[in-house]
C-alpha cells in the first residue's frame, strides 16, 4: 500500500459538490492499494499514518506524531498512486488492485483508523472527488508498506 502524506492546517474532499470529509490540522492521506496488498499491510500503514513524526515540537522540528499534534486524518482514495511510471508517457495501472479488492482495503484501513483515533474522515470510494488542502510547510511524503 501507497500514502502520500500532507501535513495541513485544513482539507476537505466534496463530491458532486457535496463536502463528504474535512479535517483541520492534521493529515491529508492519499491511499494507493496495489496487487497482493492485504490487511497486515494496512494495519502497518495504519501505524504510520498514526506515528509518523511530522508535527513540530517547541523547538521547531518534526518530532510528534498525528497523536501528540491533536489532528484529525483525512483518508482518501485514490488508485492512481498505484500507477507504474518507469516507461513511455501514459502510466500503466496493472499494479493496481482490482476495484473490489482496492475498496475492501480502503475500507478496512478507515474502520481500524477510526477505532484507533477519534478524528478520522474519508473521501468516497471510487467517486469522483475534489480535493482541497491548505499544505502546511509544504511538508509531503510518501509512505510504502
Amino acid at each position: 500500500m501507497r500514502a502520500l502524506i500532507q501535513r495541513v492546517s485544513r482539507a476537505s474532499v466534496a463530491v458532486d459538490g457535496q463536502t463528504v470529509g474535512a479535517i483541520d490540522h492534521g493529515l491529508l492521506a492519499l491511499i494507493g492499494v496495489q496487487k497482493g496488498d492485504d490487511t497486515t499491510r494496512a494495519d502497518t500503514l495504519l501505524h504510520k499514518l498514526l506515528h509518523y513524526r511530522v508535527f513540530g515540537d517547541e523547538a521547531g522540528k518534526m518530532n510528534r506524531d498525528l497523536k501528540q499534534a491533536d489532528g484529525g486524518l483525512l483518508l482518501v482514495s485514490q488508485f492512481t498512486l498505484a500507477a507504474d511510471t518507469g516507461k513511455g508517457l501514459r502510466p500503466s495501472f496493472s499494479s493496481a488492485a482490482p476495484p473490489d479488492e482496492g475498496r475492501r482495503l480502503f475500507d478496512y484501513l478507515l474502520g481500524e483508523a477510526r477505532q484507533a483515533w477519534p478524528r478520522v474522515a474519508s473521501g468516497e470510494f471510487g467517486a469522483d472527488m475534489q480535493v482541497a488542502l491548505v499544505n502546511e510547510g509544504p511538508v509531503t511524503f510518501l509512505l510504502e508498506t
